[in-house]
């Protein structure tokens, strides 16, 4: 009659025990993917604004290729940097004094800068992008450290982090939040 008694907890033990392996397991597979696949970053600066601002929380995901105006995040002597691609392998780039860009003889459209600016530039132009390589700048064309600087140059692909795909935090339209 004891035995009969216990086979019930028995079954719920399992029953249990199994659940919380999955749930282990599971939790650690999203882990590995978000980590591995779609990096969760902190922005810092705002060499990005407006588009992005010092404290914002990002998702990016690791990819081998970038088109012109994606937002990448690349490594530079041990920091992690967020800017924006303007040119690809083969792309020639100018920046007139007024900060205006140029890709292959013609004007940029820009519609996410608020303004132009030459910024720190010390490279001399034409610049023609390197094959695998990338030219990036930041929207805050006044204070951003980009490829427009020998610093930075053009960026190696084998530099690139990942490519943006979403800021998660702050949420928008919170009260008291950007």
């Amino acid at each position: 009659m004891a035995e009969r008694k216990k086979r019930p907890h028995k079954r719920l033990f399992k029953t249990m025990l199994a659940a919380a392996v999955t749930a282990v397991v599971t939790g650690e597979a999203v882990m590995l993917l978000v980590v591995n696949v779609f990096p969760v970053m902190r922005i810092y600066g705002d060499s990005m604004s407006p588009a992005l601002f010092d404290g914002d929380i990002v998702i990016t995901q690791k990819i081998s290729t970038l088109e012109r105006g994606d937002i990448c995040v690349f490594s530079l002597n041990g920091s992690i940097l967020c800017k924006r691609v303007i040119g690809t392998g083969g792309d020639t780039i100018s920046v007139d004094e007024n900060g205006v860009v140029s890709v292959n003889g013609s004007q940029l459209a820009e519609p996410y800068l608020n303004m132009t600016a030459l910024g720190s530039s010390t490279v001399e132009y034409p610049v023609t992008v390197p094959d695998g390589c990338y030219f990036v700048m930041g929207d805050n064309r006044r204070t951003s450290i980009d490829s427009r600087n020998t610093a930075v140059g053009c960026v190696d692909g084998g530099q690139v982090e990942g490519k943006l795909l979403l800021r998660i935090l702050p949420l928008p339209g919170i009260p008291g939040q950007a």
